[in-house]
């Protein structure tokens, strides 16, 4: 099954793949029925979750019904258990970049949101843009998520700069990135182009940089207030291994 897995996720584009995932993903989790794991943003069990990752294989970490990873269900908790996001009376305008499927329906539906999509490639964003170049105004948005993108984008101080443009002030956004704390610095190298070489450096044969601790400083010299949220360690500890959660992964909380 990793192979598999593998060999879909490099060859079948991510626009293919997510609308290939809503006719595989009820047939999934009706196999894999089970008490081991317990997807927190539907509620569903499993006997096992699916493997994952476009280089080495993590297992137990796709859920079958939501398709949510490790960052997908730690925000969706931190969001629930930490924000009023789900039940502030107030309606919030909120950005989300490269809607991710596991949230997509379920913030469309919240009558507390004014709800905006946008991707590039993205099947299901409303507005196609590119993210270094935004056709919103200052000052538009109260959340922003921007998840797992700037790992993607070439020049990410400019994206980062139109995240902040875009951000009201007293706005809050969350940029998560794949991490690897053990870096002090990021690392990054321009002249790797091909994909495989991506692939074995960067993690994925898209990616164009592995981002180290500096990170949060990164964002913080645009002019975020940053809060380094290690929300693992605020988990019960039988709940991180039910849930299929990264321990130990930081969520940058982002302020403006």
């Amino acid at each position: 099954m990793k192979k598999l897995f593998k060999f879909i996720l490099n060859t079948i584009p991510r626009p293919i793949l997510i609308r290939l995932s809503i006719v595989v993903r009820p047939v999934l989790a009706f196999l894999l029925k089970g008490n081991t794991f317990t997807d927190p943003i539907d509620g569903k069990s499993f006997r096992m979750f699916l493997p994952y990752g476009y280089g080495s294989q993590r297992n137990n970490v796709l859920s079958p019904s939501t398709l949510s990873l490790e960052r997908h269900r730690l925000l969706w908790l931190y969001l629930k258990n930490e924000t009023d996001f789900f039940t502030a009376t107030e309606k919030k305008k909120v950005l989300h970049f490269a809607p991710e499927q596991e949230f997509y329906k379920r913030f469309k539906k919240q009558q507390n949101i004014d709800y905006t999509t946008t991707d590039l490639f993205s099947p299901l964003a409303d507005v196609k843009a590119d993210i270094c170049n935004l056709p919103f105004d200052d000052n538009s948005y109260d959340i922003i998520f921007c998840n797992h993108v700037l790992e993607h984008i070439p020049d990410d101080t400019k994206a980062m700069q139109e995240l902040f443009r875009v951000l009201k002030p007293g706005g809050i956004g969350i940029f998560q990135i794949p991490q690897d704390l053990s870096r002090a610095t990021t690392f990054s190298d321009d002249s790797i182009t091909d994909p495989k070489e991506r692939a074995k450096i960067f993690g994925q044969y898209d990616h164009v940089r592995v981002y180290g601790r500096d990170y949060f400083d990164k964002l913080r010299s645009i002019g975020f207030k940053v809060t380094e949220e290690d929300y693992t360690n605020k988990i019960a500890p039988e709940l991180v291994e039910k849930y299929c959660l990264a321990k130990g992964e930081i969520i940058p909380v982002c302020y403006k």
